[in-house]
């Protein structure tokens, strides 16, 4: 009896031992606990946002603008085409660097197409397969294929608006910042595909903008944790000099697009996006926010913005389509 229990115990320590080694040692396995929790939410939100789909927008979907399978995106065309001289909107899905796919912001996209806005979705590699800085290399690329394909794909490329939601923020972000930045640009040696003259704004809802100011410790510490490693590549990411290349608010320029910037004030991020939107002032930049009052009720939860069940997520599609109006010429 003795020696039965001496090797469930010792079974019972291995099992611990081989978990945290995979946990701690190894990003995949919290890297892939998270990508799956990102794929039930997403799949809920568009079950949600379906009737709010027109029927009519032309899709063009799963095209290659590189050659890695990851490089795929896909464009949504108002039903006329839409009208001369509106912007297109490129947008980066998030999923904390390791999750989330091109297909979770498919029906909010359709919604702004139906409201006559061309719509891209892009793709890009996730941690921890590819690692900083490489969805943003890969966002550019996007960038000037679909400056090169324009006329194929039917739209006018010469006004783009960036924008991201969660990680894709950041990434939106930091692309921006590379191409209106040149000493931004060589730090990240990236070559801007398009002149920053065609960059006409930048929507970020719900983003991480400066990640050495995240909460390590917090409720939500073990999943930044572990969104950091696979990204970054090190168990302790402000241990990384790149983590602090990574914080947007330090390296942006007067020559910043203009920008639209929201977030749920139950939105742990909250406080990331208040301070890229003061970085953003600070420089001259002209911002357009919709906070709410962290004392006010409800509390609107991460990625808010894609309940359009609530006034609040209504109120964010309206405002982000005025804002798009906005830069109209």
């Amino acid at each position: 009896m003795r020696l039965r229990t001496i090797r469930i115990l010792l079974l019972c320590l291995g099992i611990a031992f081989a978990t945290y080694a995979a946990f701690v040692l190894s990003p995949w396995p919290a890297a892939l606990l998270i990508r799956s929790v990102f794929s039930y939410d997403a799949s809920k939100t568009n079950e949600a946002l379906a009737k709010h789909v027109p029927a009519d927008i032309r899709e063009q979907r799963d095209i290659a603008y590189g050659g890695s399978p990851d490089e795929r995106l896909d464009v949504y065309l108002p039903p006329n085409g839409g009208e001369p001289g509106r912007p297109m909107l490129v947008w980066i899905h998030g999923g904390g660097f390791v999750g989330g796919d091109r297909q979770d912001v498919a029906p909010y996209l359709k919604i702004l197409a139906g409201k006559g806005y061309p719509a891209v979705a892009i793709g890009y590699s996730r941690a921890p397969a590819a690692r900083y800085p490489m969805p943003v290399l890969q966002a550019n690329a996007a960038l000037g294929f679909l400056q090169r394909e324009s006329a194929r794909l039917g739209f006018d490329a010469n006004r783009i608006v960036l924008a991201g939601d969660s990680a894709g923020a950041h990434i939106a972000a930091q692309l921006a910042a590379g191409l209106t930045g040149k000493d931004y640009a060589a730090l990240l040696d990236l070559r801007p595909a398009i002149e920053p003259e065609r960059l006409k704004g930048i929507a970020l809802f719900c983003g991480a903008f400066d990640l050495t100011a995240l909460d390590f410790t917090g409720p939500y510490g073990a999943f930044v944790r572990s969104a950091l490693f696979a990204y970054f590549g090190t168990t302790n990411p402000l241990d990384s000099d790149r983590i602090t290349e990574a914080a947007v608010p330090r390296y942006v320029t007067e020559a910043f697009p203009p920008s639209f910037i929201s977030v749920g004030n139950g939105d742990a991020l909250a406080p990331q996006s208040v301070m890229m939107a003061q970085a953003l002032r600070d420089r001259g930049v002209k911002v357009d926010t919709l906070f709410f009052a962290p004392d006010t009720e409800p509390k609107l939860p991460h990625e808010y913005q894609f309940d359009l069940g609530r006034p609040e997520g209504r109120q964010a599609l309206d405002r982000l389509t005025a804002f798009l109006q906005g830069l109209q010429p």
